[in-house]
């Protein structure tokens, strides 16, 4: 039997996740700040791009990409945020924005692997 990749994964994703909220915690904490510059992590497909795990076909049918090389990455919000008056880049706007995002993401990590779980025990279970 071949190794499960996926809860590895998950984990690496949630601890990504972690260091991310910590890093825009520290942006918030740090917004009257003078001179203070925003800081944020290397998008996680970096991080994930940087491992060399590689899809495995077991069957004939099983489908392809295109091109294994594509990484589905999420575009960056790019936009004039606000400069306080202290000079410093932390734009409370952006950084809520992104406590949310890491917030949605997490929630869809932890339900992904509730559900691996769930199928796991099911075929534990027969």
């Amino acid at each position: 039997m071949e190794p499960i990749y996926l809860l590895s994964l998950a984990s690496r994703k949630s601890g990504w996740l972690a260091a991310r909220q910590a890093t825009v915690a520290s942006n918030i904490s740090n917004a009257n700040t003078p001179g203070y510059r925003a800081k944020d992590l290397a998008a996680f497909s970096e991080v994930l791009n940087k491992t060399q795990m590689t899809l495995a076909s077991t069957n004939v049918g099983h489908i392809t990409p295109d091109n294994p090389d594509a990484v589905d990455e999420a575009k960056s919000a790019t936009g004039n945020w606000e400069v306080t008056e202290t000079g410093n880049s932390v734009g409370l706007e952006e950084e809520l924005m992104k406590a949310n995002t890491i917030s949605g993401d997490y929630e869809l990590t932890t339900n992904i692997v509730k559900s691996f779980h769930a199928m796991l025990m099911s075929v534990v279970k027969e």
